[in-house]
This record gives structure tokens, C-alpha cells and sequence, in this order.
């Protein structure tokens, strides 16, 4: 009777190993074999703090093709739970459970990008946010001011306050905080250049640096000029001399200026008309690149006092008002 008895107890701990084996096996097995979805890609995106019950629950209403409470489990018992970063993610067919585990872990997110481009005005910055797919337009609503303010700067003019570069993002996150990082960047360049600047340079302030970087950004397209604009314009606060920069005053005319400058718009009082007010106008008129920043605390050294487009790109520069006539007439009026 014992012998029997201890049998059947080999048996039994024969068929648990067994059992155990077998479920290994198809843990095992689940953990290596694609997971089915309900479409080609499928898309999550993972705020901070989400549970690791809520995530299983998430892939599977967005389209993975299996038990959440499996997901779960394979999360808890990787050990790896808690370090699922929040973020956008994008799986394809053939990805298996570790896989997708893995690709948490690791950070691997689908990014989003957006191309924020030098001598752009704040609207048009704004407007390619607008159209940025995945981004959440939560500023739509807010003012310059108020912008600036939800940045943690009010007082700066929002014009000229971002960096323009080519920016990723996480799918679903926030304008602002795409804004934030652009306004950051441009505080750091600012402050780098303002560092640089020549021991003679008229301008007072970083914020005078960008003001006038911005107008350098909109009157020169010449990586060659940039550095000889930025010169006539310095030496004209030298002297004293008024920029009579068009861009400046094609800013001021707003909504009004119909794409022709005409002699009554330069007429036009308005604080950015640079023909009839002397210095800088109060803000800047654009978002100027590094470029633009650097050649306005280390100009060209040059004398020079105007310029004029040749119509090729770049410009012709004169000393005097004489010479600066003879180039108008002959690259602006045709005359010889």
C-alpha cells in the first residue's frame, strides 16, 4: 500500500513537472510569436504615470490582437515594468510581446517633426504648428502675450523669441511644448553670441542684437552679404543715420501691405517705419537663424553705408551716397 502510494506520488510530481514544462513552453513560445493586429501599424501613445495594466489595455484597444491580462503579466514578470518610458510608439506585423517590451524600455518612439524656418514671422511659425500632424494646437487660443507669459518670460516680445531649426516631437504632446524648447534654444544662442560681440559695437543689449539680427535675416538671403549688411546698419547707429530698412517697415504695415512697396507706405507712421524713426524699431520683425545673430556682434569691417540687390542674390555696397545712387540707377533702374 505505501509502495503504491509513494507511485502515484511520483506520478503526480512527474505530471507537475511536466505541466510546468508545458506552460513554460507556451509562455515561451507567445513571447517569440508575432502578435496579430487589426491593421498595418498600430499607434499608442503613453502619457507619464500610466499604469503597466493600462498599457497592456491600451495596445490591445488600439489593435494588438491578444489578451491584455497576458500583456500585463509579461510586463510584471519581465521585471521591467516600471521602466516603460511614456512616449509615442508605432508597432508593425511581426512584432513579438518581448519586442514590444523592449521598444518601451529603450525609448524607441515614433517621432513627429516640424521644420521651423529662419526669417519666418511669429504667425507664420504659429500657422506650421497649426498644420504639424499629431501636435496638440493648445495655444491656438492665447495672445502673444499670453503666450510668452505661459512660457515663463512675460515681458519679451513674442516675435523673435524661437529658435528656428527643424524640431522632433512625440506624437499628441502639447504646441507649447515644442514652443518652449524653440524659445529655450533661442535664449541660449542669444546669449552666446551677445558673449562674442566686438568691443565697439553700438548695441546696447542682447535684445537690440536680435532686433537688428531679425532685419539682417529679412534684407539678405547671402551667406557672403550677411556680415557687410549687418555693418551698414551698425554704422549707420553710429552715425546716428536711420536704418530705412524696407522689411521694418513692411512689418509695421501688417495686413495692409498688399506685396508692392509704395512710396506712401514709406509715409506710413507707424513704430517700425525705420524711414521716419531713428534706431531700432521696438521688437523684432522675425525669428533670425545663428547665422543672422553672429553677424551683427562680429560685422564685416567695412565702412559702408547702403546697399543695393543686384537681382542675383546678393548686393552692392557703397560708402557714399554717391556711389550708393550709381548702383541704384544701374541695378534698380537699368541706367548705365
Amino acid at each position: 500500500m505505501f509502495r503504491s502510494a509513494s507511485g502515484w506520488l511520483r506520478v503526480a510530481l512527474v505530471g507537475l513537472v511536466l505541466a510546468i514544462a508545458a506552460g513554460a513552453a507556451a509562455v515561451y513560445g507567445w513571447l517569440e510569436r508575432p502578435l496579430a493586429l487589426s491593421r498595418p501599424r498600430v499607434e499608442l501613445s503613453i502619457e507619464a504615470g500610466t499604469s503597466p495594466r493600462e498599457i497592456a489595455q491600451g495596445w490591445v484597444q488600439a489593435g494588438v490582437l491578444t489578451s491584455p491580462h497576458w500583456l500585463y503579466e509579461w510586463f510584471r514578470w519581465s521585471g521591467q515594468s516600471r521602466r516603460i518610458r511614456a512616449g509615442s510608439y508605432e508597432v508593425e506585423a511581426g512584432i513579438t510581446p518581448r519586442q514590444l517590451l523592449a521598444k518601451m524600455v529603450q525609448g524607441d518612439e515614433t517621432l513627429q517633426f516640424v521644420h521651423l524656418i529662419e526669417g519666418w514671422t511669429l504667425a507664420q511659425w504659429r500657422a506650421e504648428l497649426a498644420r504639424a500632424p499629431h501636435l496638440r494646437p493648445t495655444t491656438a487660443g492665447l495672445s502673444d502675450t499670453e503666450l510668452m507669459a505661459a512660457l515663463g518670460d512675460p515681458g519679451m516680445p513674442a516675435e523673435g523669441a524661437f529658435f528656428p531649426d527643424t524640431y522632433a516631437y512625440s506624437r499628441n504632446v502639447s504646441d507649447l511644448t515644442v514652443l518652449r524648447r524653440a524659445h529655450q534654444a533661442l535664449l541660449r544662442h542669444l546669449a552666446t553670441a551677445w558673449a562674442e560681440r566686438a568691443p565697439d559695437t553700438p548695441l546696447k543689449t542682447p535684445e537690440q542684437a536680435l532686433v537688428l539680427a531679425s532685419i539682417v535675416e529679412k534684407e539678405t538671403a547671402s551667406p557672403a552679404d550677411r556680415g557687410r549688411v549687418a555693418a551698414v546698419f551698425l554704422n549707420r547707429l553710429r552715425l546716428g543715420m536711420p536704418l530705412q530698412t524696407d522689411p521694418s517697415v513692411i512689418y509695421g504695415l501688417g495686413a495692409a501691405f498688399d506685396g508692392n512697396l509704395r512710396r506712401r507706405d514709406l509715409l506710413a507712421d507707424t513704430p517700425y517705419n525705420t524711414y521716419l524713426h531713428g534706431g531700432l524699431p521696438p521688437t523684432p520683425i522675425a525669428m533670425p537663424g545663428r547665422a543672422s545673430l553672429q553677424a551683427v556682434v562680429r560685422p564685416d569691417p567695412t565702412k559702408a553705408l547702403y546697399f543695393v540687390a543686384r537681382g542675383d542674390g546678393s548686393s552692392e555696397f557703397s560708402d557714399n551716397l554717391a556711389d550708393h545712387n550709381r548702383a541704384v540707377n544701374k541695378y534698380q533702374r537699368g541706367i548705365p
